[in-house]
């Protein structure tokens, strides 16, 4: 038997370049987020309710003690140079302003 020869030819091959192995990229390290202030609904408010305005009622010993002292600082702060009726009759129109003022 005869061998024959055969010839192969090497075939060459270009290898790829060997990269370098693949690193991780590593993200920065946030800082924690912040927490949002839960949002809150808009409510209308209200309208005050008016107050009542209730008068006080004074007793006639009341009134008469409020202008008896009314007349006699406005006497005293004069230095007591008036008649007394006039420091009486102006305090009386003072006080009686003031409780019908409310």
């Amino acid at each position: 038997m005869a061998t024959k020869k055969t010839t192969t030819k090497k075939t060459t091959t270009k290898k790829a370049p060997v990269k370098a192995p693949a690193t991780k990229k590593v993200a920065a390290k946030k800082a924690p987020a912040k927490k949002k202030a839960p949002v809150k609904k808009v409510v209308k408010k209200k309208a005050p309710a008016k107050k009542k305005v209730t008068k006080t009622k004074y007793t006639a010993e009341q009134v008469y003690s409020m202008i008896e002292q009314a007349a006699y600082f406005a006497a005293e702060n004069d230095g007591f140079s008036k008649d007394p009726t006039s420091y009486w009759t102006a305090a009386e129109k003072s006080i009686n302003a003031m409780i019908k003022k409310g």
